[in-house]
C-alpha cells in the first residue's frame, strides 16, 4: 500500500510517501523547484516521489470546500476551481482515491502521532486552516480531542505576518528575521499595540483571542509616520505581545488540562524565543521539526490512518548518496574556517541539521561577518550552534534540542561570538550519541583536533533560494560563493 500526502496550492508545498505504515521519503516542492515557497507540486518532486511506486490513495491536510468558503467570506473571491484538487492533481498524472482532512487535525497528527507520548496536551497556532486559526487539543492513547478553537478572523499567526509586512519584510516568509530582529529593540510600542489589535487575549482562565480588525489584509496604516529606525522597536513589541498570549494559552492548558506533555505545532511553531517558554508550564515538549504546513504532509496520513511512527531525524529528503567525507570537511575547516555539505539525504523542513549545511569555526571575532558575507544576509539575523549532546549543558544554559527549536543563554559568548545573537541566546542544535551520522562524525573529529565541541552551523543556500537539495544544486553553490562544498 503505497500513500501519498501533500500540502499544496496555498504555499510551501510539500509531498510524503508511505510505504504501508513506513514514512519513506518526505520533501518541500521548492527544493526540486528552485522557487522559494513553491506553493504547487513540482513536476519533478513528483517524479522522484513515484520511485516507490504509484499511490493507492492520496491523502489531502485540508478541506478545499470550507476553505473555498471561507475565502469567499474573506473577500477573495470563489476559487471553486483553484480548490478542485482532484482537477489539480489530474495535471501530474495522479489519479486515484482522495481523503481530506481538516488543516488543523493535520497539524496536531503530525506533532501528536510522531512524539512518542501517550498522552499529551497539543497546542496548534498558524494563520488560518480552513477557518480555524488556533486549536487546543487533548491526546490519549491514540486519540485526540479538540477542546478548544479560535476561528478567522481571529488569528494571532495573522497578525504576526502583519507586523511583519508592516517593517517592510515579507509576510508569510520573513517572520522568522522580524523574530531576529526582536532583540535590537525595546518593548516601545508593546502597550499602544496591545490596546489597538486585541479585544482579548488567553489567560489562565479563558482561552480566548479576539481581535479587533481582520488583519488579513496587513495594517499597513499602522503608525504612519514611524521610520526603519522605528521597525526594531516594533520588532520587539511584536515580539513582547505574542510571548504575552503564548503564555496565557499555556498557562490556559496547564490549569485545565491534565498532561505533562506539551506537542506545539502549526507555523507558529516555528518561534523559537517563545517555544523556549513552555517548559514553565510542561515537564516535556515536542514540536515536530517540520511544524508548518509542509510538515501536514506527513501529519495528514497519520490524521487518517490514526497511527503513529517514530520520528529519529528529519532526512526525509532527495539523496546525494555518497560518502560524507570527515576528512575532506576538516581539512577544509582548518584551512578556511569555513566548508560546506551536500549529502546524503536533504532535511525535510525549513532548517539544515548537517546534510544541506554550511559549517564554519564558531571561536573568533570575524566569522559572523564573514558568514553573513557569503550568505549576503542582514548583520542582526542569528546564526546557530550544532553541538555534541553530551557538551550541550556546559557551554549552555536553557533549552536544547536536536531541531533548532528554543533559545538558550550561552555561558561563555565571547568566546563564541559566531553562535550568539545580540541578546546572548543561541538557537541550539544537539547530535546525539546515538545520532550515527555523518555530521556526528566530523563533530567528533572536530571536537577531538580542536577541543571545540561545535560548529556554526547555517543553511547551505544561494540567497532567495531554497536549500540545496542536489548534486547541482551543490555545485551551483560553490561557484556562486567560492566555498568549497563536499
Amino acid at each position: 500500500m503505497i500513500t501519498w500526502g501533500i500540502s499544496a496550492n496555498s504555499h510551501d508545498a510539500a509531498l510524503a510517501v508511505f510505504v504501508d505504515k513506513k514514512l519513506v521519503f518526505a520533501s518541500h516542492s521548492e527544493r526540486f523547484s528552485g522557487l522559494k515557497n513553491d506553493p504547487d507540486l513540482s513536476i519533478d518532486l513528483v517524479n522522484y516521489a513515484l520511485q516507490w511506486g504509484s499511490p493507492n490513495e492520496v491523502i489531502w491536510y485540508e478541506k478545499p470546500l470550507l476553505k473555498t468558503l471561507r475565502q469567499f467570506q474573506a473577500g477573495q473571491g470563489i476559487k471553486i476551481f483553484e480548490n478542485n484538487i482532484k482537477r489539480y492533481l489530474k495535471k501530474y498524472g495522479i489519479r486515484c482515491p482522495i481523503q481530506y482532512v481538516d488543516h488543523h487535525l493535520s497539524h496536531a497528527a503530525g506533532g501528536y502521532f510522531t512524539s512518542g507520548y501517550n498522552d499529551a496536551t497539543v497546542i496548534c497556532i498558524d494563520a488560518i486552516g480552513e477557518y480555524e486559526t488556533y486549536t487546543i487539543w487533548k491526546g490519549y492513547k491514540d486519540k485526540l480531542d479538540k477542546v478548544h478553537s479560535e476561528s478567522y478572523p481571529d488569528s494571532l499567526g495573522l497578525w504576526y505576518s502583519a507586523m511583519t509586512q508592516r517593517i517592510g519584510l515579507k509576510p508569510n516568509e520573513d517572520e522568522y528575521i522580524l523574530m531576529g530582529m526582536s532583540a535590537y529593540g525595546k518593548p516601545t510600542y508593546a502597550k499602544d499595540i496591545l490596546d489597538d489589535h486585541f479585544l482579548e487575549i488567553p489567560s489562565k482562565h479563558r482561552p480566548i483571542l479576539k481581535m479587533k480588525q481582520n488583519f488579513h489584509r496587513g495594517c499597513q496604516n499602522y503608525k504612519k509616520n514611524i521610520t526603519k529606525k522605528d521597525y526594531f522597536d516594533i520588532a520587539h513589541s511584536t515580539q513582547t505581545i505574542y510571548e504575552l498570549i503564548f503564555e496565557g494559552i499555556l498557562a490556559w492548558a496547564k490549569h485545565n488540562l491534565p498532561s505533562k506533555n506539551l506537542v506545539l505545532t502549526g507555523g507558529c511553531a516555528l518561534n523559537c524565543l517563545a517555544n523556549s517558554l513552555a517548559y514553565k508550564y510542561f515537564d516535556n515538549v515536542w514540536i515536530m521539526p517540520n511544524p508548518g504546513d509542509a510538515g501536514s504532509a506527513v501529519g495528514c496520513v497519520l490524521a487518517h490512518y490514526n497511527f503513529r511512527i517514530d520520528y529519529p531525524n528529519s532526512f526525509l529528503g532527495y539523496d546525494i548518496d555518497r560518502e560524507y567525507p570527515v576528512d575532506d570537511l576538516l581539512s577544509e575547516l582548518t584551512k578556511t574556517g569555513i566548508v560546506g555539505v551536500a549529502n546524503g539525504k536533504a532535511e525535510y523542513g525549513p532548517r539544515a541539521l548537517g546534510n544541506r549545511s554550511l559549517v564554519a569555526d564558531p571561536r573568533g571575532p570575524g566569522v559572523r561577518d564573514r558568514v553573513n558575507t557569503i550568505k549576503n544576509r542582514q548583520k542582526f539575523r542569528p546564526f546557530a550552534p550544532a553541538i555534541l549532546e553530551e557538551h550541550a549543558d556546559d557551554f549552555f544554559d536553557g533549552p536544547v534540542g536536536p531541531f533548532m527549536q528554543f533559545v538558550a543563554n550561552c555561558r561563555q559568548p565571547n568566546e563564541f561570538p559566531g553562535i550568539v545573537h545580540t541578546d546572548g541566546t543561541s538557537r541550539v542544535q544537539t547530535v546525539a550519541k546515538s545520532d550515527d551520522s555523518g555530521f556526528r562524525h566530523l563533530l567528533e573529529e572536530w571536537y577531538k583536533r580542536t577541543g571545540c565541541p561545535m560548529l556554526l552551523n547555517t543553511s547551505l543556500n544561494i540567497k532567495g533560494k531554497p536549500i540545496v537539495n542536489n548534486e547541482q544544486d551543490a555545485c551551483r553553490f560553490e561557484d556562486t560563493y567560492k566555498v568549497k562544498v563536499y
